[in-house]
């Protein structure tokens, strides 16, 4: 049988006076972390960590790009995939990271043709735009 004693009795882990950081185990057992991609996780990781007692945090986006290492336009994909999902709630100006939902999302479907790439690819959508603001000059 596998001991739960600590390893290093004296490095155990604690909740201290001015962090209130978790992740709850479900959201690696049910499915939610590998339903992220990794700019998800790192936001996600980003806001538990930022959050206080009921989740809320005030980072800015300039702030967590940096600290990240985030294009701004991963950072918006990110962030509005972690709301789409309901792990987060963002005002404009404040995240909240929320309890966990029932269930993760469903992933999207794959992209699968031209016309697929179009409409829902991001960085389709940017290729196609640069190209058509490049070409109107």
């Amino acid at each position: 049988m596998i001991s739960r004693e600590p390893i290093d009795p004296t490095r155990v882990r604690r909740i201290g006076d001015g962090s209130f950081a978790f992740i709850p185990h479900r959201f690696l057992q049910g499915g939610f972390l590998a339903s992220l991609d990794p700019d998800q996780r790192s936001l996600y990781l980003f806001l538990v960590l930022a959050a206080d007692r009921v989740g809320i945090s005030f980072y800015g986006y300039d702030r967590i790009c940096s600290v990240l290492e985030l294009h701004l336009d991963a950072y918006i994909t990110a962030r509005n995939g972690l709301v789409d999902m309901e792990l987060i709630a963002f005002d404009g100006r404040r995240f909240q990271v929320l309890s966990l939902p029932e269930a993760p999302s469903a992933p999207p479907a794959p992209l699968r043709s031209r016309q697929d790439l179009e409409e829902h690819d991001p960085a389709t959508v940017r290729h196609l735009l640069c190209d058509a603001l490049d070409g109107s000059r």
